[in-house]
């Protein structure tokens, strides 16, 4: 069985964190740049969660049944029975949980993720390895440090083009300008010329490319 990856849209949504230590707290820094609206339950906290104003801490142990007023749920303890009855509750309230380090107690499981900028690339092992997985995401993240994000800004624009040209963007060419050096000539700076040859796979004559 395959895990089935998916990127979710918090933004505004309920999440709450169980537990509320360093791996919380990393947890709810993540959460929060989703924009998540973030509740922590614990009877004590590190100082990153203390002095977080951006989450709501609950000084208290979890109560049963309380996830189901959450969209999501993560637990970060140190007690596999608290981690079971969060999972519990949350398959009973269909509300997905992840458990950090307790593969028994998750739903669905946290990929590690290589960022820049709006670029994002997760690696997952379903559970198996997350050593690997962050290993692998420090790769990946030195190799995506130099030029992606503009080629990222560069291939948004000219699907925009594409789109007014055509009616979509689903059309060949992405890939053979993909691999036709357009990554070289950003990281030169010679974006003009990128765009060109872009714009020339993709079949964009100039006056089809709205100004």
């Amino acid at each position: 069985m395959s895990p089935y990856p998916v990127n979710l849209e918090l933004s505004g949504q309920p999440v709450l964190v169980v537990g509320a230590g360093m791996v919380a707290a990393r947890k709810v820094a993540g959460l929060l740049d989703a924009a998540a609206q973030v509740t922590v339950v614990a009877p004590s906290a590190v100082d990153e969660i203390r002095e977080n104003r951006k989450a709501q801490w609950l000084a208290r142990p979890y109560q049963q049944g309380e996830v189901a007023d959450y969209r999501l749920a993560i637990t970060a303890t140190n007690d596999p029975a608290v981690n079971a009855l969060v999972r519990a509750d949350g398959d009973q309230a269909n509300i997905f949980v992840n458990s950090a380090d307790d593969p028994a107690n998750c739903s669905f499981t946290l990929p590690a993720v290589a960022r820049n900028g709006d670029l994002q690339i997760t690696i997952s092992t379903a559970g198996r390895s997350p050593g690997l997985a962050r290993w692998l995401r420090q790769q990946l993240t030195t190799q995506i440090s130099v030029g992606y994000s503009e080629l990222l800004d560069l291939l948004e624009e000219t699907r925009t083009q594409t789109r007014a040209a055509f009616g979509t963007s689903e059309i060949a060419g992405w890939d053979e300008a993909l691999n036709d050096g357009l990554l070289e000539l950003v990281k030169q700076n010679r974006i003009n010329e990128a765009r060109e040859r872009l714009r020339h796979h993709l079949g964009l004559r100039a006056h089809e490319v709205p100004t």
